[in-house]
């Protein structure tokens, strides 16, 4: 079955984009305790690209399956997880990449470079890191991994907070989320 990406986000309600999230069929990693661990030799740039062995994997469809398998522990440590093994995975700043946003219906949702979809909310907080000069904003994505806002998307949520007042903050999900680093 061939994949279908999501419609483009500034055509999906919140409801229809909380259902593409349901409907997204990831493994129970979970669930599994695999009794062996290793270094899967993979690594996520900064840019989002991902390199096994020094070589960009340039197939979505291989990207999106290793992102599925994605967990990230209490050390902060990134891991592909399969019944069978768990990998390390090295991981320079996110393991996404936030590439665009919508507010609609009370909700920001995002789309990651895999094509995901995430609403900020309770359970996928957004994060501001840094200082007030060279801030970095994150969406909580899920089993601990984050993705980093990329600037136009930034400038997008940007937009909202101005939209809203003038205190540099959004809403999503009865949360109110500030974009100014503490």
């Amino acid at each position: 079955m061939p994949y279908e990406p999501p419609p483009e986000l500034a055509s999906l309600s919140l409801a229809e984009v909380a259902r593409q999230v349901a409907d997204r069929k990831l493994p129970p990693v979970e669930g599994w305790a695999p009794q062996r661990t290793g270094e899967s030799h993979m690594r996520i740039a900064a840019d989002g690209t991902w390199y096994h062995e020094g070589s960009a994997i340039k197939r979505p469809a291989m990207v999106r399956a290793f992102a599925g398998l994605l967990t990230r522990d209490e050390n902060a440590e990134h891991w592909l997880v399969t019944p069978f093994e768990k990998l390390a995975i090295a991981v320079d700043d996110a393991a996404f990449i936030a590439v665009d946003c919508q507010e609609a219906d009370g909700g920001i949702a995002f789309r990651l470079n895999t094509d995901d979809l995430v609403i900020a909310g309770a359970d996928n907080p957004l994060i501001a890191r840094g200082d007030p000069d060279q801030p970095s904003f994150y969406v909580a994505v899920r089993r601990g991994c984050e993705a980093r806002l990329n600037r136009s998307t930034y400038e997008q949520l940007a937009q909202i907070a101005l939209a809203r007042g003038d205190d540099w903050s959004v809403a999503s999900q009865g949360m109110d989320f500030s974009l100014i680093p503490a």
